[in-house]
């Protein structure tokens, strides 16, 4: 009988005696050596999602919820089987952690997500810096960044998103032949993307509220049309969520490298 994708990734992790694999430059593993950390395992979660049908309204603005659903599960599939490697080698989190997507196979329906990043531990306090309930951290900043981060009495809590799929209304013939040869504003797309990333963005904060975390550090986004169709955009945004450690105390790294 064949394994199943994760057996076959709980064997690999469960190995004894094996060497440490990361995706750490030399100089981001001193620096996180220096910081009191070690590296574990490289770890990864994957998720092939197929995206259901929406039905849509050409003339109206409004979110396509299926789809934004399925954009969101998919990430958060993928996000949680790495988080489910980290926990295997008793990592306190992931640092490093890039979300990656792309197309699967020939149908526009099918996509893929795939999460990464360095499960690491602190050397003498192992467990110390894992989240509020329990789980291992994750986090997209790079080692210099979680370096800093520590430095300021903050740490990682998890790598939060915000997703909104919207469909933009299709303009009427004749407002299309008013707009013609002029400079001239386009409200319907400018209030399709002022919606989309007010509603990413408020999903994010509330990830973050639910980890109690005090606030997001490095918010990246970004707003595409994506595959199904020219008046259909997605509005993305991430981060990671931090919160004070011990009362405010910062953790002081032991040595400051420079890198270049």
């Amino acid at each position: 009988m064949s394994m199943q994708p994760d057996q076959i990734a709980t064997a690999r992790l469960a190995e004894v005696g094996k060497v440490w694999t990361s995706d750490l430059s030399v100089s981001e593993f001193a620096l996180l050596d220096s910081a009191g950390f070690e590296p574990l395992e490289f770890v990864m979660g994957s998720s092939v999602f197929h995206i259901g049908w929406q039905n849509q309204n050409l003339r109206q603005s409004q979110e396509l919820q299926v789809l934004t659903q399925a954009m969101y599960t998919a990430r958060y599939n993928a996000m949680g089987r790495m988080l489910s490697e980290a926990g295997q080698v008793q990592a306190d989190g992931v640092v490093g952690m890039r979300l990656h997507v792309r197309q699967h196979g020939l149908s526009a329906e099918h996509i893929e997500f795939i999460a990464v990043g360095t499960s690491v531990r602190h050397k003498e306090k192992p467990g110390t810096f894992r989240r509020p309930d329990g789980a291992p951290f994750t986090s997209h900043l790079n080692v210099q960044d979680f370096y800093t981060l520590l430095a300021t009495g903050h740490v990682p809590v998890e790598f939060v998103m915000g997703v909104c799929v919207w469909h933009v209304a299709a303009q009427g013939l004749m407002q299309s032949l008013r707009q013609m040869g002029q400079n001239v504003e386009m409200p319907q797309w400018t209030q399709g993307y002022y919606d989309a990333r007010e509603l990413a963005l408020s999903r994010m904060q509330t990830e973050a509220e639910r980890v109690e975390a005090t606030g997001i550090t490095g918010v990246e986004w970004f707003a595409q049309e994506w595959m199904w169709g020219a008046h259909t955009l997605e509005f993305f945004t991430s981060g990671t969520a931090i919160r004070r450690f011990e009362q405010g105390k910062a953790i002081v790294p032991s040595l400051t490298l420079p890198l270049r």
